[in-house]
């Protein structure tokens, strides 16, 4: 695996393919920043947000980006950084938002994650919520969690993919505009990391990036493992399919709470990495809703 960038990313995050703008876009978390890179021309450019970014969807409106931003959901367009608040999130709970992807249909799924006041052990009492093209928000009947990550759809759109990293397992269920029950999908209890962000190939397989353990893992749809992917860095973050045919990986990674030991072993933390891996992903679905015609309010 090739670094693509040398982002020294805190937290990266939430890296989306842009087929239209042949772009890579992803986050720094912890640096309330969102990145963009262009693999042909190697561009890349940042921009600094008002609060911390945790996940974004593109929009079927060119421009614009959903953002899933700590406390709420907002579009942003990135021509002028123009900003339109849509809603908090949990208000009267102390989460914030965390990993996101969009359905098949054009629907934002996405989760949260919980934020002790006083730093303490993280409870299952975030959870995962759904917006649609006509800006309605709804509370998904899924478990409670405690650090929502993993989220990702099947090719065909009826199976989605999620997980709460802290059990150290990956579940799914039958997804449609009601869903099935939950069941285990991969259960990582006896590897060394945790499941963290997920994509999927055209084939079905699902790309997860394990945070801890320096790998990327493709499962079957069976959710047994196929192959082993190392990235040199201990805490890969998620992987997205990208590049003109959809045949490169690309892995975003962190740097969050490693020591100084730790970075000395590892430089590249925190970078973007990529390379091929001889099966193809799948477009990024876009969001459905439309943004406000006059921008920023």
């Amino acid at each position: 695996m090739q670094v693509i960038v040398e982002a020294g990313n805190v937290l990266g995050e939430g890296i989306v393919w842009c087929e239209r703008a042949q772009a890579l876009y992803w986050t720094d978390i912890h640096a309330a920043t969102l990145w963009r890179h262009v693999p042909v021309s190697g561009e890349t450019k940042q921009w600094r947000l008002p609060e911390r970014l945790a996940s974004f969807a593109l929009c079927e409106t060119d421009g614009w980006l959903l953002l899933a931003l700590a406390s709420r959901l907002a579009f942003f367009r990135l021509a002028d950084g123009a900003l339109h608040t849509l809603c908090e999130v949990e208000p009267e709970l102390p989460t914030r938002c965390n990993d996101g992807a969009c359905d098949r249909q054009g629907r934002f799924v996405f989760g949260t994650l919980h934020e002790p006041v006083d730093g303490g052990v993280k409870q299952a009492i975030a959870g995962f919520w759904r917006l649609d093209a006509g800006l309605r928000l709804e509370k998904l009947p899924l478990e409670g969690v405690a650090i929502s990550n993993s989220l990702a759809f099947s090719p065909d759109g009826s199976t989605l993919y999620y997980c709460d990293s802290l059990t150290r397992t990956i579940r799914c269920c039958t997804y449609g505009d009601t869903l099935g029950p939950s069941r285990l999908f991969a259960d990582l209890r006896d590897a060394t990391g945790e499941p963290d962000g997920s994509c999927v190939d055209a084939e079905g397989g699902l790309w997860n990036a394990q945070w801890g353990s320096g790998r990327v893992v493709r499962y079957r749809t069976d959710g047994g493992i196929d192959r082993i992917l190392p990235v040199p860095a201990s805490q890969p973050t998620r992987p997205a399919f990208g590049g003109a045919a959809l045949d490169t990986l690309y892995v975003t990674s962190a740097r969050d709470g490693l020591d100084a030991a730790t970075l000395a072993r590892e430089p590249l933390a925190g970078a973007l990495f990529g390379t091929r891996v001889g099966v193809r992903g799948v477009p990024e679905p876009r969001f459905a809703g439309t943004p406000p015609a006059g921008g920023a309010p």
